[in-house]
């Protein structure tokens, strides 16, 4: 039911453009706060989520690498080592 007062219709019509108005307006500060952003962080050097897990998938299989080179030293050393002090007690 609309009013038959045109004050009323040209306040409600005032308060539509508000409304519409103050969206623009969030939309308008959200897209400069983003772009803002952007270029803050432009300058940084990011990676992706893809590179960043196959840099640590890397890194995985190295220690796992490392480790087993230990173990076959250590086992080599007390091989070697062993000899050697078992010739010295003779």
């Amino acid at each position: 039911m609309q009013s038959e007062n045109p004050l009323i219709a040209d306040f409600v019509k005032l308060l539509n453009s508000a409304a519409g108005t103050f969206a623009g307006m969030t939309r308008e500060a959200r897209d400069s706060a983003r772009e803002r952003a952007r270029e803050a962080l432009g300058g940084l050097d990011f990676v992706s989520r893809e590179e960043f897990e196959a840099a640590k998938d890397i890194a995985v299989r190295a220690r796992e690498e490392v480790d087993d080179l230990k173990e076959r030293l250590t086992a080599l050393e007390a091989k070697v080592f062993g000899h050697l002090n078992a010739e010295k007690l003779d």
